[in-house]
């Protein structure tokens, strides 16, 4: 099996691979971290990443060891150069040596009601203490409240519409009883 090398400069990989990202319909903050691991290893390996075989590979994630580099940015640069030899370049063999690392899930901290109502409390505006309120209400994301409409809270059938959430994603939160209420 003959395996196609090309050295093209790394502008036109990186356009290609972005265009790539973008007909696969990922995300702005998806591409720019996958371009930033790309770089990354082109870095170690000092040439184009589209010269690299499977051992350079298996270097770059030694040398992440090696530097004690964190399980989630191991796995995301997996992701990207997955991406890059399967997608881009079209050289799966290449990318089948890449492992992912197990990481514990950790539980997040959660504010206690008191905790929340003191941050409430302290926000500068009747606009902050509303959006506070509905974060720690209905248990949403900050990109997912500063989204919200007037039109998107159903207080009859106690319900929030999340449109375009996390994976751009649709869904209904609950509604706090006390918020409808909350002045």
């Amino acid at each position: 099996m003959d395996i196609m090398i090309t050295s093209a400069p790394i502008g036109s990989l990186r356009q290609r691979m972005l265009q790539d990202m973008k007909l696969r319909g990922l995300g702005a903050h998806t591409q720019q971290d996958y371009i930033r691991h790309v770089r990354s290893f082109a870095a170690f390996l000092g040439r184009p990443p589209d010269t690299a075989s499977a051992e350079d590979l298996r270097r770059f994630q030694l040398d992440q060891h090696r530097r004690a580099v964190g399980p989630a940015t191991i796995n995301a640069a997996v992701s990207a150069l997955r991406f890059l030899f399967t997608m881009t370049l079209k050289r799966p063999e290449i990318a089948l040596g890449l492992s992912v690392i197990r990481c514990e899930p950790k539980l997040r901290d959660v504010l206690s009601v008191e905790e929340a109502a003191r941050l409430i409390e302290a926000a500068p505006g009747i606009k902050y203490k509303a959006a506070f309120s509905v974060a720690y209400g209905a248990g949403l994301r900050v990109c997912e409240v500063t989204h919200l409409k007037v039109g998107d809270i159903d207080s009859k059938r106690m319900i929030i519409r999340v449109e375009q959430g996390k994976g751009r994603k649709d869904r209904n939160a609950m509604l706090s009883p006390h918020l409808p209420d909350a002045r």
